[in-house]
């Protein structure tokens, strides 16, 4: 019977897939929350602080056949918003990037076209997680990035493409708790450093899950346009802080998650297909949020709904969109929130549409605490409102 269980749950897990892609054992608790935030912030800060002159170059790589939504999205529109940088989406070929878990943009220029227009490289590369982390076009971009003098910025389960790319070897790093074993075996002198959403070692940055992308992005603010600028920022997301601070020993594979997750996968569900309402300017960092999450609970797809085709989200990328699935529900927004508590407000909307248990298992892959952790808001926890008959911040 334990056999049977363990090939349940195994074949339930991989079935659904993780945050940035799954890796073969649960991450161990780590000691605590870190100590020395605020030193630490600083001492990031002041390794991302540009080493040329002019306005910086930060070039976000993409794979054309399957990138991250939130990885690749919200680290564009926040960097966009600051106007701190000149900041490009770029991919193998031009054209369209399939998103996941959902969505599809347009990436602007391809790698080549890019190498062109600045021959001297980017100052910074964002690398989101792939749904391969070993394409050899993107891996030899890296490196000649890398080589060149660009900082290199691997979110979530990017630390995989970052380490294909030979930039783990000897380094301290963070990435998904789920990737964990995978990058420790795969390269050798790589120490794992938990309890931090983002680390810094000679030129490589890696961060914690999905949403370590604010605060890491944040921290490039500041380095970029100075604590001013980022407070500015930040104020205008809804984000209190974007210090280092992680509590790594909430986040793991243990019996009861997976049991309740093979539960829940085995059990037989409505297949919910949703639109998206999507029009020019709409703001990219709560539509991305609050798709990402309602996507990975498992039951719910959704697809960018737009009479008139392709519109352009408020950062300037251009999002593809068709006519929309008539009849379909459309998937609930907050825009009288702050865009960052759009996460929270989807999150106890699923724990009250499906179990706080489906919310729980969407907060493991986004490696997600709650307000006041991960994405720092101005609420009370989303999972201390889940048995509400409102969601917070209403």
């Amino acid at each position: 019977m334990f056999r049977s269980l363990r090939a349940l749950i195994g074949a339930s897990i991989a079935a659904f897939g993780f945050a940035c892609h799954g890796a073969e054992t649960a991450p161990p608790p780590s000691a605590g929350v870190t100590a020395n935030a605020e030193a630490i912030k600083q001492a990031f800060v002041e390794a991302l602080k540009p080493t040329r002159a002019g306005r910086p170059v930060v070039a976000i790589v993409a794979l054309n056949e399957g990138t991250e939504m939130t990885d690749l999205l919200l680290p564009h529109a926040v960097l966009k918003r600051a106007d701190v940088a000149d900041v490009q989406v770029i991919a193998p070929q031009r054209g369209p990037v399939q998103l996941y878990p959902a969505l599809q943009v347009e990436a602007p220029q391809d790698l080549a076209g890019f190498d062109l227009a600045h021959p001297s490289g980017a100052d910074y590369v964002i690398v989101p997680a792939m749904s391969s982390d070993a394409d050899p076009t993107i891996i030899a971009w890296i490196q000649r990035q890398a080589q060149a003098g660009a900082r290199i910025i691997a979110v979530c389960s990017g630390a995989r493409v970052a380490g294909r790319a030979g930039l783990l070897d000897g380094r301290k790093f963070a990435g998904h708790w789920y990737d964990r074993s995978t990058l420790l075996k795969r390269h050798p002198g790589a120490t794992h450093v938990p309890d931090q959403r983002y680390v810094f070692d000679r030129g490589v940055v890696t961060t914690t899950g999905i949403t370590a992308s604010v605060p890491t992005t944040l921290a490039l603010v500041e380095a970029l346009g100075g604590p001013a600028k980022a407070r500015s920022v930040a104020d205008d997301l809804g984000v209190a802080s974007w210090g280092p601070e992680h509590d790594s020993a909430r986040f793991g594979l243990n019996l009861d998650r997976a049991w309740a997750y093979a539960v829940n996968k085995a059990a037989v569900w409505r297949g919910e297909h949703w639109n998206i309402p999507v029009r020019d300017g709409m703001d990219d960092i709560r539509l991305v949020l609050a798709a990402d999450a309602w996507v990975r609970t498992g039951h719910v797809t959704v697809e960018a709904a737009s009479a008139s085709g392709p519109i352009t989200l408020r950062s300037g990328l251009k999002l593809l969109a068709g006519p929309g699935t008539p009849g379909a529900e459309s998937m609930p927004l907050a825009p009288e929130l702050q865009p960052v508590q759009q996460l929270d407000r989807t999150l106890c909307e699923i724990a009250q549409r499906y179990t706080p248990a489906r919310r729980d298992w969407v907060m493991q892959e986004m490696e997600y605490a709650g307000v006041g952790t991960a994405l720092p808001g101005r609420g009370a926890a989303a999972e201390d409102n889940a048995g509400d008959s409102t969601c917070p911040m209403r």
